[in-house]
């Protein structure tokens, strides 16, 4: 979760995008470290309760 939040402000991604680029873009997926055929990615809302931490 730490990289998603690094990817969102390298590239300036809110929740909601960051959420759509997780699904869109296998490049995002594997340098998070998650495998969108095995692992169920995390909603946008998860990635903003992760955030406020």
């Amino acid at each position: 979760m730490l990289r998603i939040h690094f990817m969102q402000q390298w590239f300036g991604l809110s929740d909601p995008a960051m959420e759509e680029a997780l699904c869109d873009v296998p490049l995002y997926r594997e340098f998070v470290g998650l495998d969108g055929g095995m692992t169920r990615l995390p909603d946008e809302s998860t990635i903003l309760r992760v955030s406020r931490l």
